[in-house]
């Protein structure tokens, strides 16, 4: 049973408040932290119903939801407003405190060569979560070097390294610095047993203030 049933008025209603002061709507009213990276690529925070129809006329046809599909107020409207706009919803969520599978790295590959553009991708804020699949998408479709793309990680799109979240550029920097120059590609590093997301996590230490910042002040998820 989902705790948003949006058949009813009442139902539609206390998701829509819930999604506005809960999942903090109210903040995003006037600023989507929207940035097209390329021809056929945008990346924002979490859009409402209204914006994805705004994004609808403005030529998106597929929406990649990195929050992942819960029993939350904000998926119950994105879904609806997506299945009502006819816009292709995937759900394929990521972490923003963790090192990526090598799962995860895959099924963002295969999304890139397989998905109808022009697409959307967000999480909660279009920082982190977002900042690491449009350093993916910028590699695995525009051809660019890790190098390059983990500039999509930066204080440009509210990306905060200083953080847990930073465990996200430790982990492009780690290639970056070790691996890159060698030669191996990164898709054959996150493949090899060099790559281990759990030591990585170990590895990485968070300033206690940038930490403050993400999680007490930002509330970032």
């Amino acid at each position: 049973m989902t705790r948003f049933d949006l058949s009813t008025p009442w139902g539609r209603f206390k998701a829509h408040w819930d999604y506005f002061w809960t999942d903090h709507a109210f903040l995003r009213l006037a600023f989507s932290n929207a940035h097209w990276l390329g021809p056929d690529l945008v990346r924002t925070n979490q859009p409402s119903p209204r914006q994805l129809e705004a994004w609808k006329a403005k030529g998106i046809r597929t929406v990649i939801n990195l929050r992942g599909a819960r029993d939350e107020s904000y998926y119950a409207l994105e879904k609806d407003a997506c299945a009502r706009l006819g816009l292709t919803l995937i759900d394929a969520p990521l972490d923003s405190r963790d090192a990526p599978g090598r799962d995860r790295i895959h099924r963002a590959r295969d999304l890139f060569r397989q998905i109808e553009y022009p697409v959307l991708i967000h999480c909660k804020s279009g920082a982190d979560r977002a900042g690491m699949m449009a350093v993916l998408y910028r590699h695995f479709h525009l051809g660019e070097p890790i190098s390059v793309a983990i500039e999509q990680l930066s204080k440009k799109y509210l990306h905060h390294r200083e953080g847990l979240t930073g465990v996200l550029d430790f982990m492009l920097e780690k290639y970056i610095a070790e691996v890159e120059p060698t030669g191996v590609s990164f898709i054959d590093w996150i493949d090899s047993a060099a790559y281990d997301p759990k030591a990585i996590r170990a590895e990485f230490k968070a300033g206690w203030w940038g930490t403050v910042l993400t999680d007490k002040i930002l509330r970032r998820e």
